[in-house]
Parts: C-alpha cells; structure tokens; sequence
C-alpha cells in the first residue's frame, strides 16, 4: 500500500500567524472594537474578500479601494518581524518521513514568506499550493483535490492536518481522512475528523493511518 501524504494547512496549523493578522487588522480597522481572540475566531480560514465584505458589512461603509493592499503589506511586515511557528511544529517535521506539502487559501507569496521566516521552507521545498492558483477557497474541496493531483496520490491516501471550520469542510467534501488541530481543545473527535491538541501526538497519528 502507498504511504500516505500529508497536506498541512498554513495559518493556524504550521504557523501561528492567525493572531498576527487579526491583530494587523485590528490596528487599521479599531472601530472593529473587538476583542483579539473574537476577531481571530470569527475569521479563521476565510479569504480576504470575505472577511472583507463581513467588515463592510458590520461597520456599513465600504473599506477604502486600497485596503487589501495595505493591509496585505501591513500584515506582511509584521510577519517578518513576529511570526514564529506552532509549537512543536519543527520537531514534528523533522521526524516525520511522508510525503507532505502546504495547501492554503493565502496567496502564494504570503505561504512563502510565512515559511520562510518560520524556517519550515526546507520542509516543502516547491510543493506549496494556494487557492489564488486555482481560484476557489475553502470550504470548496477543490485545493485539496489539486494538491493531491500534484502530489500524484489519490484522495483516499491523503491526511489533511487543519485548524478551522472551511479546512476541515473542504477536506471531508474531498474525501480525505482529516487531523483537526485543536490547542484549545474545543471540538470532539468524529468518525470523520480526529482531533488533537499538541504537534506531539501527530506523528502517532499519522503511523496510526499508514497502518
């Protein structure tokens, strides 16, 4: 049987960089007046245009036409400077001898970037995917299904490590077994979607599936 291959996730699973960007569009949108953790949750995984037309929506002004790209350059300055990698992300990669790649909704140059400054570039080398490339967004299960086609493997051989509620929709709608991060320890385990809470217990799980 082939061994499986494992798509990771980006924001929030392989690199802490959701509170980053909350905070980034926070501090240039403060009339928001929510809280960090509530800004980070109601938009974990989204796309920008969606969590743009939610902040539309909620102040009832239109963002300014630059916006995306101010807050882009924005968020990327601060992820430079602050982004550090999940815990027990680097121990974890470095153990783990599957075949693996990144499939994020990010643009391709931000996943780069975000691997990059985390040290994790190495790990993926050029297979790094992103909804932008193909033009559909989670929860559609279509970036999941182009990266194992990259891959060369088939959807029943692949194991998606996810952190929010469009990943884990888009890797169940692909057909494919699915790891939910979980630090908080917010959701239970399903017949679908195994839940855990720590980089420490994904390679047991994973040794779990290849077997």
């Amino acid at each position: 049987m082939t061994d499986p291959c494992v798509i990771f996730d980006l924001d929030g699973t392989l690199v802490d960089s959701e509170t980053l960007g909350s905070q980034a569009l926070l501090d240039m949108l403060p009339e928001l007046n929510e809280p960090l953790h509530v800004i980070s949750e109601r938009y974990r995984g989204q796309r920008m245009a969606n969590i743009m037309a939610d902040v539309e929506k909620r102040l009832g002004n239109k963002l300014p036409h630059n916006f995306e790209n101010d807050y882009r350059e924005y968020a990327a300055s601060r992820i430079e400077a602050e982004l550090k990698p999940m815990p027990g992300v680097l121990a974890m990669l470095e153990k783990l001898h599957l075949a693996r790649c990144v499939a994020s909704s990010a643009p391709k140059p931000k996943i780069e970037l975000a691997l990059n400054v985390c040290g994790l570039a190495p790990f993926f080398g050029r297979d790094v995917f992103s909804c932008y490339e193909i033009g559909a967004w989670k929860p559609d299960p279509a970036i999941f299904l182009h990266a194992a086609g990259e891959m060369q493997v088939t959807v029943e051989r692949c194991i998606v490590v996810e952190d929010s509620d469009v990943g884990v929709s888009a890797a169940v709608a692909a057909g494919m077994q699915v790891l939910r991060y979980d630090p908080a320890g917010s959701y239970i385990t399903s017949e679908s979607v195994r839940c855990f809470a720590h980089m420490d217990e994904l390679l047991p799980l994973l040794i779990d599936y290849k077997s």
